[in-house]
């Protein structure tokens, strides 16, 4: 324990780009460890013998391990270790919440900062820009054919683990791209697309096969895909629906769900603008609603786009907010305007167009169900703010369209899959679901522990015969 007190007290500072630098163009914000840094901050590890970290990990990463292997300069071995227990790192390692999960356990972190766990496993991961290439076209049971609805980080997940456990399994991906929220709902500055795209391919590799295009209750429908002999199907279709205030003015043109705003960001290109004039009407003042990280991400994004004044209104203050702390301090680095315990009641306009949103000044009293202080307005305290546009970032749920196509399927009273806890099984055979689908909108690290869990029931479900 002595060498203990010659640890470093605080995580070693990641390179960034410099918010009016960044604000100017969609490159990443956090630039990663070099080799010097990643090698200063595992040196802080304790290397327990009872580490606390992997209890806070959905997808139970020997961290300990990984980090011991970083320390001793073998990256490769450090990204292998890894990659026995998850198969996106570069992605986790960006947008996964290590500070209320596997950080939030390091023993280290009771006196001082905590291991910056997700930097490694960020460098780790980007060490090598180039994975070996695993083959694993050979060997796959026939009888364990699997159906993965969807290509987000749960179904990306699944499908990989059951490939490692033999089974043959396709991805079905309604969109072009694989990724679902990965590459339509984070923006570039945060998850780059060329990052996204080396982790699929890594899925590639160990031979699950990806089909786009592909929607599942039109292309295909579940009786499709268990006459074509899959024998189990993995539903991990996100939370792809969003919510609207249904407040007057929300129908006005310029007024966009940050699902839409998003998508037509990532997937149009727009981010590239002007070489891609994809249909994002640039304005010079926009409001955001909401507190998470969507919403977040849409402000960031206006920024980017040339907006002047990004309001972010959320109707409870900074501490309640459910955005990670790092968002929110990149956010206001970079200029965009917090109107907190501030709530929008409509929307006016102009010849149909946005022109201005009135919001209420809110108090807050005794927490509500969340945990959180409830909202509530003050009285008299009306106000309007001139914008050109809005985005609602406040939160999604599941999309009715596959659902509504297996009529049999027990929903929840929120519409979302009903699945045993435990083993990710609905009501109908042969038929698992997992990821936000289930819960509602979470993180992507959640997500992947949902996929992992499914994957090994899944093939417990085929060893049993049962199917």
């Amino acid at each position: 324990m002595e060498d203990n007190k010659l640890i470093k007290k605080h995580k070693t500072k990641m390179a960034e780009q410099q918010p009016e630098n960044r604000i100017n163009n969609f490159n990443e914000v956090a630039l990663g460890y070099n080799k010097e840094d990643a090698l200063a901050e595992a040196s802080r590890c304790l290397q327990c013998k009872k580490p606390k970290c992997i209890d806070g990990c959905p997808v139970s990463i020997d961290i300990k391990s990984f980090i011991g292997l970083i320390s001793k300069e073998d990256y490769e071995g450090a990204l292998s270790k890894i990659r026995e227990k998850n198969s996106l790192p570069a992605i986790c390692g960006r947008v996964c919440p290590q500070e209320d999960q596997c950080e939030k356990m390091c023993i280290l972190g009771i006196k001082n900062e905590p291991v910056a766990i997700g930097r490694l496993e960020r460098f780790a991961a980007d060490f090598e820009n180039s994975p070996e290439k695993q083959n694993a076209s050979t060997g796959f049971n026939k009888d364990k054919k699997v159906a993965v609805v969807g290509s987000g980080p749960a179904g990306l997940t699944c499908a990989s683990e059951l490939a490692k456990m033999g089974c043959s399994v396709t991805v079905f991906e309604a969109l072009h791209k694989a990724g679902g929220v990965l590459v339509y709902g984070i923006p570039e500055f945060r998850l780059p697309k060329k990052i996204l795209a080396r982790e699929v391919d890594y899925v590639k590799d160990i031979g699950v096969e990806i089909k786009l295009n592909a929607l599942i209750g039109n292309t295909y429908t579940i009786d499709d895909l268990f006459k074509d002999n899959f024998k189990a199907i993995f539903i991990a279709t996100g939370a792809g629906l969003p919510y609207f205030m249904n407040i007057p003015g929300e129908n006005l043109n310029g007024v966009y769900s940050a699902n839409e705003f998003l998508t037509r960001n990532n997937l149009m290109k727009s981010y590239l603008f002007p070489d891609y004039d994809t249909p994002i009407k640039r304005v010079n003042r926009i409001a955001v609603v909401g507190g998470g990280n969507v919403a977040m991400d849409s402000a960031r994004t206006a920024k980017r786009l040339g907006a002047e004044h990004v309001y972010l209104i959320y109707r409870r203050s900074e501490k309640e907010m459910p955005a990670r702390i790092e968002e929110v301090h990149h956010a206001r680095e970079e200029g965009i305007e917090f109107l907190l315990l501030t709530n929008p009641v409509a929307i006016t306009s102009k010849e149909k167009n946005v022109e201005k949103i009135r919001c209420v000044k809110m108090d807050l009293g005794e927490p509500d169900s969340s945990g959180r202080r409830r909202p509530s307005p003050v009285k008299d305290s009306e106000f309007e703010i001139d914008v050109e546009a809005v985005v609602m970032a406040i939160g999604q749920g599941p999309n009715p369209l596959l659902l509504g196509k297996i009529p049999e399927l027990k929903l929840t009273e929120k519409g979302n899959i009903e699945a045993d806890d435990i083993t990710l099984r609905t009501n109908v055979k042969g038929i698992f679901a997992g990821g936000d689908i289930t819960t509602g909108a979470a993180t992507v690290i959640l997500a992947m522990g949902a996929g992992k869990k499914a994957a090994a029931s899944i093939n417990d479900y085929l060893k049993s015969g049962l199917w």
